[in-house]
Order: structure tokens, then C-alpha cells, then sequence
């Protein structure tokens, strides 16, 4: 009788589900912009499909995420339950900045989004479309101000290259950096620049509130749901995707970076995040593991051939 329930009670304990496993998530920016959703989208679908206990989000801001990069490596290594967020604009960053600290610190988990650039202008500018502000561009590059995040990232990259496809010397552009995406709306709202530049997601209330008006989205071929032309549609042979990623702290094992893998697998495949992603416009393009480490390699090369060409890096 003893065997029977001690074997009862083993089976019953096998067969209770592993406990979640909690995280803390850096965003290595101040709130509102790209980052801060991704590491805040990433807790409500953790936490809403039960992957995880609970989720914490940081903020770290500045010089593009590189702060936030270095106290991560410096501070996280080898806890499996400390993730940071980045992207397309870390990469420009580490590069602009010099920093110490790179991406090849930290373990990468997973490319998790993409999203277009949009261009927009208060809804009283007198800058219509792209031809208008290539017409401004062209006339004097100074006075027309650009308000987007950290030197070097994709807003940067974008009017750098806009610039040049226009015919107008890239590091002449006036690009003025803003840590968060708060702070640039704001900017741009109080037309304290001409232009405002990031991902639609940030602007998107502002364009259907009627008080920011887009001029262009740097997709190749229209976006569904978004009601504007492309960057090459108004004249201007530009097309660039900024993409986010989500990583682990560095020394961790095979076996927890396996765990995180898992989990994250199964955020990008549930409902929540999904929804999340159609509500954002945010481009499900997941990558995982050793192949987005991989990819994450050649567009940091790709990367530093563009600063370089707008005159960002040396």
C-alpha cells in the first residue's frame, strides 16, 4: 500500500506542468519608443499566455541602447532570467559611439519584428509630399531639421540615405536625436522640426488623429493598412526595414538558453502576440537561434558600410 502511494504521489508530481519561469527585460531606452513596446509587448504576452510567472521591464536609456548594452553585460551575466531588447538602431549605435561593449557580448535569442520608417510633418507644415521635401532638401539641407531617435540608428540612416538618393550631400543632413520616441513626438508635434522620422507604429494614433500627416513609408510595394506612399513612389529610390530582436545575458548554458529559446517560441506563436503585432503593424520576421546570429553578423557589416557612406563613421 505504501509503494502504491508513493508511487501515485511521484506520478501526480511528474505530471504537475514546470513552473513558469520569470524575466526581467531591459529596454535601453526611455519610454515610448520602439524598444520600450517591443520589451512592454513582450511582458503582455508572456504574462497573458502564462509562458511566464512574471515579467519585469527597465529602462535604461541612451547614446542609442549602448548604456543600457553595457550595464546588461556588466551586470546580467550568466542569469537566464535577464533579456534585452534591440534592433537595427543598436547596431548603427555601437558603431557611431565606439562602444565598448557589442552585441558579440551578449547571446542573441531571436529576431522578433520588423517595421517601415515613416516619414511625417505637422498637419499645418506646408510640406505635402516627398516632392516637397526633397524641394526643401535640395534648396537648403539645413533648414530642414529631421527629429528622430539616436544618432546612427535607422531614423539616421534613413535621411542620410534620403538625402543621398536626392542628390544632397548626407552629412549635411540636420538630424536632431532624441532618446525615446515621447520625446521626438513631442518635437515634432511642436514644430520644433521640420520632419519628424521612426517607425509608423510610434506615429500611428497621431496620423489617424489627423495632427501628423505622413509623407512616405520606406517600404518597396504599399503596406496594408497603411494609407501612403512609398519612399519610391514620391521620387525617392529609398527602401530600408528596421527590425528588433530580443537577447540573453551573457555565460549562460546551453541547456537555459535553450529554456529562453522555448519560451520565446512560444510568445511569437500565441494569440497574444499576433494581435499585438496587428494592432503595432509590426512584420512578424522571427528568426531564432544560430541563424539569427548569423544574420545578425552580416548586417552589422552592412551596417558600417552604410555610416560610413553617409559620412556617420570613418
Amino acid at each position: 500500500m505504501k509503494q502504491f502511494v508513493l508511487a501515485s504521489i511521484i506520478a501526480g508530481a511528474l505530471a504537475l506542468p514546470a513552473a513558469a519561469a520569470d524575466y526581467k527585460i531591459m529596454a535601453p531606452a526611455a519610454p515610448g519608443g520602439g524598444w520600450d513596446q517591443t520589451a512592454r509587448s513582450m511582458q503582455t504576452a508572456l504574462q497573458d499566455e502564462k509562458i511566464s510567472g512574471s515579467v519585469q521591464v527597465n529602462n535604461v536609456p541612451g547614446a542609442g541602447g549602448t548604456i543600457g548594452l553595457a550595464q546588461f553585460v556588466n551586470q546580467a551575466n550568466g542569469d537566464p532570467a535577464q533579456l534585452i531588447v534591440g534592433g537595427y538602431v543598436m547596431v548603427g549605435a555601437i558603431l557611431t559611439n565606439a562602444s565598448p561593449v557589442t552585441l558579440d557580448q551578449v547571446t542573441p535569442i531571436a529576431r522578433l519584428t520588423g517595421e517601415y520608417e515613416a516619414l511625417v510633418v505637422p498637419a499645418a507644415s506646408d510640406i505635402k509630399d516627398m516632392a516637397g521635401l526633397v524641394a526643401k532638401l535640395k534648396a537648403d539641407p539645413g533648414s530642414v531639421s529631421w527629429g528622430g531617435g539616436s544618432a546612427g540608428g535607422t531614423d539616421h540612416i534613413t535621411a542620410g540615405l534620403i538625402a543621398k538618393a536626392a542628390g544632397v550631400d548626407p552629412t549635411k543632413v540636420n538630424y536632431i536625436a532624441y532618446s525615446g520616441g515621447g520625446e521626438a513626438l513631442a518635437a515634432i508635434l511642436g514644430g520644433q522640426v521640420t520632419v519628424g522620422i521612426s517607425g509608423y507604429g510610434e506615429f500611428a494614433e497621431q496620423i489617424k488623429a489627423g495632427t501628423l500627416r505622413i509623407i512616405g513609408i520606406s517600404s518597396d510595394a504599399k503596406v496594408e493598412g497603411i494609407d501612403a506612399p512609398t519612399f519610391k513612389e514620391g521620387g525617392v529610390d529609398v527602401s530600408i526595414q528596421n527590425w528588433r530582436m530580443v537577447a540573453a545575458a551573457p555565460g549562460i548554458s546551453a541547456e537555459q538558453k535553450a529554456a529562453v529559446l522555448a519560451d520565446v517560441e512560444k510568445m511569437v506563436t500565441s494569440a497574444s502576440w499576433t494581435k499585438i503585432l496587428a494592432d503595432k503593424g509590426w512584420a512578424n520576421t522571427y528568426l531564432a537561434g544560430d541563424d539569427f546570429a548569423a544574420q545578425l553578423k552580416k548586417d552589422t557589416e552592412a551596417t558600417s558600410a552604410i555610416l560610413k557612406d553617409i559620412g556617420l563613421v570613418k
